[in-house]
């Protein structure tokens, strides 16, 4: 088996509970009521070396104003998320969580939160700062960023992290409800060589489905997730 279809293998067996519902539900990310999240089962429990490695790079622009690059995070540990200013559901469902992250690893000199905005279009460096600001994140260690080409980032969330598919709402109502685009709200871990190896959906597990279904897996996909930070922080 080859290199690329061994990767694929793996990150397949690691969330392919999630994609299942996926195929069922509009998207993971931003949406209307509760309801409408899907069940999440015990997606990330199987721990792998390395999932894929981050084979292209993006220009990214963050809060201060600064250009900086996804491959910049080489050398630190590094949590991605998607996200966007405007979204009704971001601060709620992953700010507070970022936040106790943060909390927790953020005074470590090799740890780092990267959010990417799916909007880059609406989130400017003002929009960026202040939803920054509102997290009390330092851009030191917490970077808010975008890009300059909308279809270019999604093309990179998508194919190059493999977060899945971002969708843009149409009808008002829901866009009302929801901002204009639907994400994937799951964590990515990167390691210090710049390879994708986890992914944990914690706020899908918060669903009131996930609960009824399962109530002790966001404490075990939380517990899972800090300890494979705690793991990779400890290699020199």
């Amino acid at each position: 088996m080859s290199r690329k279809a061994q990767v694929i293998a793996i990150y397949s067996v690691v969330i392919v509970l999630s994609v299942a519902m996926l195929i069922y539900f509009r998207g993971v990310g931003a949406r209307a009521p509760e309801a409408d999240l899907p069940i999440v089962s015990d997606a990330g429990r199987t721990e792998v070396e390395t999932m894929f490695p981050i084979e292209k790079d993006i220009d990214l622009t963050n809060q201060e104003g600064e250009a900086v690059k996804l491959s910049d995070i080489k050398g630190e540990v590094t949590l991605i998320a998607e996200f966007f200013a405007v979204c009704p559901h971001c601060a709620v469902r992953n700010g507070k969580e970022l936040v106790e992250i943060y909390k927790q690893f953020g005074s470590h000199p090799d740890f780092r939160i990267v959010c990417i905005s799916v909007d880059p279009e609406t989130d400017k460096v003002a929009q960026l700062k202040s939803y920054g600001d509102s997290l009390k994140a330092d851009p030191k260690n917490w970077w808010f960023v975008r890009g300059e080409n909308e279809e270019e980032v999604h093309d990179y969330l998508e194919n190059t992290l493999k977060f899945f598919q971002i969708k843009k709402w149409r009808n008002p109502v829901d866009i009302a409800s929801n901002g204009r685009y639907s994400h994937d709200m799951g964590f990515l871990l990167v390691n210090r060589e710049f390879e994708v190896i986890g992914k944990w959906p914690l706020v899908d597990a918060r669903s009131d489905q996930a609960v009824e279904r399962d109530p002790g897996l966001y404490g075990k996909l939380k517990l899972e997730m800090y300890d494979r930070i705690r793991k990779e922080l400890e290699k020199k």
